[in-house]
């Protein structure tokens, strides 16, 4: 089942008196705050929407004003919280990409059929992202996401085909 809201960043500390947050961005193209309208801020307790007035960038980070929020006291709150965005709001995926919150948990199988693990972390390297996966026997493989490695992704049937190049597991 995919998860209907993303986390497209978590403020992490007030910017300024005048209701401003400090975003960390996670996804991969921050220019995309420039298109967004609205977000969710997970509060605990409820998903509250949120109208961006301004975005701004600064360094590896996001600053944004939300509409109504004129003041660092009312911001305040929302510190160390994760925004949210829905799915059909964000930039479509290339055919080759995925969401990687929606690859956690999938079943991993080789391309003999056999069951190899269950994928439980994706490592983003620059190079190439990587998939971490615990085996049967509890231990963790890390494969190269490459088309020479990982054949197929699944996400209906939960499941990834890799095919396990020669010294992977060494």
């Amino acid at each position: 089942m995919l998860e209907q809201f993303l986390r497209v960043g978590v403020i992490t500390k007030t910017h300024g008196i005048k209701g401003e947050v400090k975003v960390f961005p996670t996804i991969d193209n921050v220019e995309q705050f420039n298109k967004i309208k609205k977000v969710l801020i997970n509060t605990g307790k409820e998903k509250l929407s949120l109208e961006i007035k301004s975005v701004k960038f600064f360094k590896q980070f996001v600053i944004l004003k939300f509409k109504g929020i004129d003041d660092i006291n009312d911001v305040e709150k929302y510190v160390n919280k994760d925004l949210l965005l829905s799915r059909e709001d964000l930039d479509p995926l290339e055919d080759d990409e995925n969401y990687i919150c929606d690859l956690i948990g999938l079943k991993v199988i080789t391309d003999e059929g056999e069951e190899f693990g269950e994928l439980i972390d994706v490592l983003q390297t620059g190079a190439n992202d990587v998939y971490v996966v615990k085996t049967k026997n509890e231990k963790e493989v890390l494969l190269p996401a490459i088309k020479e490695c990982i054949l197929d992704v699944d996400l209906e049937n939960m499941l990834v085909k890799v095919h396990l190049m020669k010294g992977l597991l060494d």
